[in-house]
Order: C-alpha cells, then sequence, then structure tokens
C-alpha cells in the first residue's frame, strides 16, 4: 500500500509502465493505510482490475474480488445485496463513497445498488471492528468506495459495452490540471433489460425482467493554495430507475432514485508536527416507489398498490481530524463527528425521524523511535446519539519478526444502533417496529499471522482467527409466544403503538442471549514474475445465538464457508492479457415460512475475462468477460409465497389455509460482457 499513496494504477497504460501522481492525501483519505500499519487487515480492488475484468457495478466487482468477503446481489447489477464478512451479517458492514456513510443510523441496509464500477479509483476493505473511527455499523468493516483520483497530468477514458442480458453501458472521465487546481469529471449510463431474477413465480406475474436504467454523475476539484494549506470539493449525483419485481400478481414494480452525495474539505498542516482536516458533508437519497398488481382471476384487471410513494432520508454533518507528530515515542490522532441524520419511510409508515450524533475520538500510536519492527495503537470514542451514549476502545498493532514473516492484531468494542425500521416500522406483512430497542454492543478479536518470501518468484501468506461476542442482539419475537411478549413487557390484550400486536406475526427485540461468532480465514498469493499471478482465500465461521438455556441456534443467512481463487496474466509489454475468478459457496441456510430451513449454498461461479490491446500504443482496447461461465444456477436468497389457487380459494373461503410456493433470487446466469475502451 505504501505505492498507493504516491502513485495509482500506472496510468492509462500501465502495461508500458507510465505514471500518474495522484495529489492530496488527506487525514482521511490515507486512514485505511495507516490503519494496516498499526494492525488492521486491508483489502484493496484497483481500478486496473476492474478496467480489465469490465464489472458493472461495484457490488459484482466486490463479489469475485475481495478475499474473505461475501457477497450475494440478490437480483443482478445495481440491486440490493447480502453480505457477510468474517461471519457477520449485512447491517454490520459501513459503507462509504469518499468517506461519506452510504448505509447510516437510520437506514443501514446496503444501499450501494447505484454505484458503477467506472466511477471506481479502489475499494478499500478494513477488516475487524473499526468503530473507533467510524462509529455505529462499523462493527464488522469498513467498505470505502473510492472515486476517480486526482492527476495532474491530463487524461481520460471513454468506454462503451454492451452484454447478452440486453444491456449496454457507456462512460468517460477526465481529470489533470484547470485553473489553480486539479479536477475530475466522471459520468456513466447504465441500462439492461436485465433477466428473469426468480426461480418459481406465479402465473399471474407478467413482469419477469429486472430490468435498471442508472446514470451518474460526479466532478471532484481542489485547489492547493500553498504547500501545507488546500481546499477539496466533490460532488456525485445518481438518477436510477430499478425493477423490483414480486413472485405474484405483478404487472409492474419499479424503485425511481435521486441521489446527492457532496463534500467540501479543508486540509491544513502548520508545521511538519501538526496536520488538521475539518469535511462538511451531504447525502440526500430520495426515492419513489410504484407497484402495480395484476388481479388473480380477473384477466387484464389491475390494481395500484403504490404510486410513486416515498421513501428517502437525509444526512449532513461535519468530521474533524487533527494529527499530532511531536516527535519521539508517540504520535496522536484526535477528532470530532457531529452527524444529523432525518428519514421518512411513507411504504412501511415511518414518520419523519431525526436524530442527531455527536462523539468524540482519540488515538495514540507508536512512532519509528518507540520500537524496531513494530507499531502499536489504541484509543476511545465517546457517541451519543439521541439520549443514547456508548463508549468503545480499540487496540491494535504489527510486528515484522523477520522480512519475511509477521504478527497482527486487532480487539476493541463496538456498536450497532437500532434502524428506523426496528424502531418505528409497520410491515403489516411481517414485523412491528419497537422503539424500546437497545444499541447492539460487541467485543471483536483479529489475529494474524503471515509472510512472504522469494526474490524472482514472490510467495505471500497470512492466517487470521477471528471471534466477535455481541450482547442485546437485534431481531424479533413471534407474537404467538406469549413468554417473550410478556418479557418486553407487552399485553398483546393491550395496543401498542395503537395497533394490535396479534396483526403481526413478529415485533422487533433485543435477543436475552449473546450471539458468538468464531472462524479463520486463510489468504495466499504469488507473483512468479513473467506476467502470471495468483491468488486464493479460504473463509469458514460460526454464527451462534444462545437460546433461552438451551442449544445455540446459527444465525441465519451467514455461509458456513467460502472461498475465493484467481489467475491473471499481465505482461509488462505486450498486447494482450487474461484472467479467471472463481467463487465457491458452502453450506448457508435460511427459514423459509412453510418449507423449513433450506440450504442454499453449495455452488460454485468462474468468471473469464480476457482483453487485447487493437494498436502498438495501446489506447484502444478490446475487453470480453464471460460471467457465471459455467452458467450455475444458483439463489441469492429464498423465500416462499401464497399461490394464486391459493388467493382465490381463500378470497371465497377465508377460512382455508394458505398454500405457499417456494421461490429464490436467481444468481446472474452466463452472461457475456463485449467492451471497447479509448485511453488519452
Amino acid at each position: 500500500m505504501s505505492a498507493a499513496a504516491h502513485a495509482q494504477e500506472g496510468g492509462p497504460n500501465p502495461q508500458v509502465n507510465e505514471t500518474v501522481v495522484v495529489i492530496g492525501q488527506t487525514i482521511e483519505e490515507t486512514l485505511p493505510q495507516e490503519l494496516e500499519k498499526f494492525g488492521s487487515d486491508l483489502e484493496v480492488i484497483d481500478s486496473e482490475e476492474l478496467r480489465e475484468k469490465t464489472y458493472i457495478d461495484a457490488s459484482s466487482a466486490m463479489q469475485m474480488e475481495i478475499p474473505g468477503l461475501h457477497i450475494t446481489p440478490r437480483g443482478g447489477p445495481f440491486s440490493y445485496m447480502d453480505v457477510s464478512f468474517q461471519g457477520s451479517r449485512s447491517q454490520d458492514m459501513l459503507f462509504l463513497v469518499d468517506g461519506v456513510r452510504i448505509n447510516n443510523r437510520l437506514y443501514n441496509t446496503t444501499l450501494t445498488d447505484t454505484l458503477p464500477s467506472s466511477m471506481i479509483e479502489r475499494i478499500e476493505v478494513l477488516k475487524g471492528g473499526q468503530s473507533l473511527f467510524y462509529g455505529t455499523q462499523a462493527a464488522a468493516g469498513v467498505i470505502n468506495v473510492v472515486t476517480r483520483g486526482y492527476t495532474d497530468e491530463l487524461d481520460g477514458q471513454v468506454r462503451v459495452g454492451v452484454d447478452t442480458n440486453q444491456g449496454y453501458h457507456a462512460d468517460a472521465y477526465v481529470r489533470g490540471q484547470g485553473g489553480p487546481g486539479n479536477f475530475v469529471v466522471y459520468l456513466s449510463q447504465d441500462k439492461a433489460e436485465g433477466f428473469d431474477t426468480y426461480t418459481n413465480v406465479q402465473p399471474s406475474v407478467t413482469d419477469l425482467d429486472r430490468s435498471y436504467d442508472v446514470t451518474t454523475v460526479g466532478g471532484k476539484y481542489r485547489i492547493d493554495f500553498s504547500d501545507n494549506l488546500a481546499v477539496d470539493a466533490r460532488y456525485h449525483h445518481t438518477d436510477a430507475a430499478l425493477d423490483y419485481a414480486g413472485v405474484s400478481r405483478t404487472a409492474f414494480s419499479q424503485n425511481v432514485r435521486d441521489e446527492d452525495i457532496a463534500s467540501l474539505a479543508l486540509d491544513y498542516a502548520p508545521s511538519d508536527m501538526l496536520q488538521f482536516l475539518v469535511k462538511g458533508y451531504w447525502h440526500d437519497w430520495d426515492s419513489e416507489y410504484t407497484t402495480i398488481n395484476n388481479v388473480v382471476g380477473s384477466p387484464g384487471q389491475q390494481e395500484v398498490v403504490d404510486l410513486n410513494t416515498y421513501w428517502g432520508f437525509e444526512d449532513k454533518g461535519i468530521n474533524a481530524l487533527a494529527k499530532v507528530t511531536p516527535g519521539g515515542p508517540l504520535e496522536y490522532v484526535v477528532g470530532y463527528d457531529f452527524q444529523q441524520y432525518s428519514g421518512r419511510d411513507d411504504v412501511l409508515l415511518i414518520e419523519n425521524q431525526e436524530e442527531d450524533v455527536h462523539a468524540v475520538f482519540a488515538q495514540f500510536r507508536t512512532s519509528d523511535d518507540f520500537i524496531q519492527n513494530g507499531n502499536f495503537a489504541a484509543g476511545v470514542r465517546y457517541n451519543e446519539t439521541g439520549g443514547v451514549s456508548q463508549t468503545v476502545w480499540n487496540a491494535s498493532g504489527r510486528y515484522d519478526f523477520t522480512d519475511y514473516i509477521y504478527a497482527q492484531g486487532n480487539i476493541g468494542t463496538s456498536f450497532l444502533l437500532p434502524t428506523a425500521y426496528n424502531l418505528y416500522g409497520i410491515d403489516d406483512c411481517c414485523t412491528l417496529g419497537n422503539p424500546d430497542l437497545e444499541a447492539e454492543e460487541g467485543q471483536s478479536y483479529n489475529f494474524s499471522l503471515g509472510g512472504q518470501y522469494g526474490s524472482n518468484v514472490v510467495y505471500g501468506w497470512q492466517v487470521t482467527y477471528f471471534n466477535r461476542k455481541i450482547d442485546n442482539f437485534i431481531g424479533s419475537v413471534a407474537t404467538t409466544d406469549a413468554a417473550s411478549l410478556q418479557a418486553l413487557g407487552i399485553d398483546p390484550s393491550q395496543p401498542f403503538r395503537g395497533r394490535n400486536v396479534l396483526d403481526f406475526g413478529r415485533i422487533a427485540a433485543n435477543a436475552s442471549g449473546e450471539v458468538n461468532v468464531d472462524g479463520f480465514e486463510l489468504l495466499g498469493n504469488a507473483d512468479f514474475g513473467n506476467g502470471f499471478s495468483a491468488d486464493v482465500s479460504y473463509t469458514q465461521s460460526e454464527t451462534q445465538q444462545e437460546s433461552n438455556g438451551g442449544p445455540a441456534v446459527d444465525v441465519q443467512r451467514i455461509p458456513s464457508e467460502y472461498a475465493k481463487a484467481g489467475v491473471a496474466y499481465r505482461p509488462g509489454s505486450g498486447r494482450w492479457g487474461a484472467s479467471a475468478n472463481a467463487l465457491w459457496t458452502g453450506e448457508q441456510i435460511s427459514s423459509v415460512t412453510g418449507f423449513g430451513d433450506v440450504n442454499y449454498g453449495d455452488y460454485v461461479v468462474i468468471d473469464l475475462a480476457a482483453h487485447y490491446f487493437l494498436d502498438a500504443e495501446q489506447t484502444h482496447k478490446l475487453t470480453v468477460r464471460l460471467e457465471n461461465a459455467l452458467d450455475e444456477d444458483y439463489i441469492t436468497r429464498p423465500g416462499s409465497s401464497e399461490t394464486d389457487a391459493s388467493r382465490l380459494a381463500r378470497a371465497a373461503d377465508p377460512t382455508l389455509a394458505v398454500q405457499r410456493f417456494y421461490f429464490g433470487n436467481r444468481g446472474v446466469p452466463q452472461t457475456l460482457h463485449l467492451t471497447y475502451s479509448y485511453d488519452f
């Protein structure tokens, strides 16, 4: 990662060793690399990998590329996704774009479904608890998507592509010096008819394919007023229309998005011993949801369920960081976060909610003068949200025994605040929110032993053990469970939040027992020095919840084991290259109403890619990728729903039992991508 502090990807043609200098490395921008130096695991995908494999969006890139990170986009590109990282749930990961939160305090689902890969300079993934600097939701790690970086030399790219899901893609970016500063401008358009997203649907469904239409524009501008004073302004905008078809009755279902991310940062270093960053940001996410259903038993008739029904949120705040390096054995980083969240959901009947967050944190670190070959850090954070306070701590370190072997570790506490859905949601089919929920509290441990050896051929390896314990685990209890309702202080004969509790299947609640996450991760890589490279990872985990004195039960939708492997040929010169990536998912269990526990894992997905430069200057390039080359028929989430026949029968006789059918969200089928790009 030391190279990343000075240069990224080697210019538009890294194969011919051109250099692009990236300027403007602030405290925030270098924080992941600093945390890696002090014992946190960091994985990085750079833009060269994204370009060579023509991934459409960020989630599909992370699905195949990031070791130890398990991602399953539910409906292909630009869709919601399930995430598991070292035995975690989706909500345990924090997502950022240029350091700005994408999933937030009130809506912590993975709202990364509109991030095209073309805008990305790199993706940084920090493993293990990171609540010290990042607060709530960073319980299992942090994913930061970094947009195109600044350069002193003018360069850019234009790219167009098509795929066999009736999709097309076009994007462009240009960057360099302009006026007194440096600029980056990027834009993209992604559109596809998509594929049948479900393995099984009812005859009443007439909208089968999941289409998407995503337009993204963005820009950045940085002015260095002097060697120690700079201002950085950034803006990112997305318009999107995303289909979310159902498994019965759907005639039309679409989520229309309007998203803005903006920030303004001041970077000031008055001396070699002191550096400041003050950053204000704004994130506005608006969506209108429309669903039109066919009427079962009445062909040609339709009913409007939702028509431009709103849900969305607004985040704004200020982050301040200061790094103090006075000389001697210790260095210091201190900071303050102010965040203000507001949101409303007319689909789940969540009235407008607003909360303020204040946090202060500090970390001290050892300098190179403290101990030879070792780096250690410890810190504490105090967080206050809506009158609820949390204090967390973290300690980490790395020691290099020799040039070939090292040990590192990261231990600490974390917290996860309940979401707007947990607190206030009124989900008629499923769950009633509970405003009395407490925050989850976690304690995590990550310990690694690794090394590398070789000269002409370089091999690297790492073994990691991880463990996390969670108290006040946020889940739900069945409303038919009288003992659990009584423990929550809820009398089902009386209204709760003005609702009849028994009208809902479940109610949000903190679990009484502890949740324990335990597992290990194996990583290996090799650079053969002749253009060939390989990497492999394997993760095994067990996530279990104590069950009222009985045997512990597995937390669902978390794979027990998974592995990734990749091989690539990237010659230093020459006009072509190729790669192959494989993903294997072991047992993955989910409880499906009417069908019990279902294993929807045990599948293998393989991607193949190759590129060829059309000219000796390597400015014109053709890239082909065969996604899911073996056409593996796998699902990303199982479920069940009522059959059409059952709906008709119960319309005539409501006393009849509901008859259900099983379905799954289908993974992307075999898809051929062809892309042309021009670099300048």
